[in-house]
């Protein structure tokens, strides 16, 4: 019996998806729910399961493709014999053989960007799984010892009206659909920033003092973040137009925070949602975004994980910049930057003091929040982080 492989259903948020990469090919023997299929979306790489055991008879669709939802992939000949049981127990007693598939997403993307075959790679993981190290320790081996890397399909090298060389590389689905969300976003929205700065001596106190007793206790560091995520939810408590959207000509108040923290991966920029974050203590948020953070280095974020949000925070302090102005991720109507901690001299009760100085920057839709609003919000979060006592006493 033949039985079609077909895109999964997609999100509403999600309109079409292209193939990323194959992990088989036509007469490989597969097992039901065996990823086979890697389908990148504007979002995330998804990973498509085999429907049932079989063998591969057909690949109807190509790397690099666009397909939507319900289109055909391929088709697997479920009457088809695999290996024999005794075979396939001796080959699951076995210790893998460094095959592609026993890696993550971004590896095999790193591996298939440079030629490189799973057998060429010993994996260090458990089972064998070839790890990020195992791929960068096998690319500095002496040319003579790899094989020479192939120039990538799709990535053409040529020389401009100058003579000077170039190369053109496709977009990635994320990179083009971050570009449409982000001139999307500046043309239909009346977009202003305002600014402020904030010293952080307090904040920086208690993450000292304590630092040693919350990693002990919730076995995960205190940063600086969930302090401002905690700020930015009060602060969105006292103005609810700030979490608010315009919804075809109406305002829609919401009544939750989730809250959506701008996270850098191989892949670019990605905004996964801490929902409820009202409800959540200094470490349950860093807990959370330090899940996030790494699985959106490993192309692990689901869909649903990506999608919603009433605010944003994205930190440029963590590449050191020193200020900038974010643009609103939409349907959001302000996002909050957080820029790199400096050490200036401030003036404190008539005396010059040395204080670990933030900027801040608030960007918002005029259309929906006025200025006043928005310079209070701001000028809340900073009151609630120079004096946290205030934030924690909910006062």
């Amino acid at each position: 019996m033949t039985i079609e492989i077909r895109v999964p259903q997609l999100p509403e948020s999600v309109s079409d998806a292209s193939i990323a990469a194959w992990v088989v090919k036509v007469g490989d023997s597969v097992t039901e729910d065996q990823n086979i299929l890697e389908l990148e979306t504007d979002k995330v790489v998804l990973e498509v399961p085999a429907p049932a055991s079989g063998v591969i008879l057909e690949l109807s669709v190509e790397e690099g493709d666009t397909v939507l939802a319900g289109d055909l992939l391929g088709k697997i000949d479920e009457t088809a014999t695999a290996a024999p049981a005794a075979e396939a127990t001796a080959e699951a007693s076995a210790p893998a053989s460094g095959d592609a598939a026993n890696a993550s997403p971004s590896v095999r993307k790193t591996m298939a960007e440079n030629d490189i075959s799973g057998s060429d790679v010993a994996g260090s993981g458990k089972n064998g799984r070839i790890l990020k190290g195992d791929v960068e320790n096998h690319l500095q081996k002496p040319a003579a010892a790899a094989a020479p890397a192939k120039t990538a399909p799709k990535i053409e090298t040529m020389l401009n009206t100058e003579g000077r060389e170039e190369r053109r590389v496709p977009m990635t689905r994320l990179r083009a659909k971050i570009a449409e969300r982000l001139l999307d976003a500046q043309q239909t929205a009346a977009i202003l920033t305002t600014f402020n700065e904030v010293d952080l001596t307090e904040v920086m106190r208690l993450r000292k003092k304590y630092q040693d007793r919350f990693t002990k206790v919730h076995d995960i560091k205190l940063g600086f973040m969930s302090f401002f995520i905690k700020a930015a939810t009060e602060a969105l408590k006292r103005y609810p137009e700030v979490n608010a959207k315009i919804d075809d000509g109406d305002i829609i108040y919401q009544g939750f925070y989730d809250i959506g923290v701008a996270v850098s991966s191989e892949r670019g920029l990605v905004v996964p949602i801490i929902r409820n974050t009202d409800g959540m203590g200094n470490a349950d948020i860093e807990k959370a975004i330090a899940d996030y953070a790494t699985r959106a280095r490993s192309g692990h974020l689901e869909l649903n994980e990506l999608t919603g949000g009433t605010f944003s925070i994205t930190n440029g302090g963590t590449f050191g910049s020193m200020l900038s102005t974010p643009i609103l991720n939409p349907p959001q109507s302000a996002i909050l930057g957080m820029h790199n901690i400096q050490q200036r001299p401030m003036a404190i009760n008539g005396q010059v003091e040395i204080r670990p100085m933030m900027y801040l920057a608030l960007s918002y839709d005029h259309r929906l929040i006025d200025g006043q609003a928005a310079v209070s919000f701001l000028v809340k979060i900073k009151e609630l982080l120079e004096d946290p006592a205030i934030l924690f006493l909910e006062l």
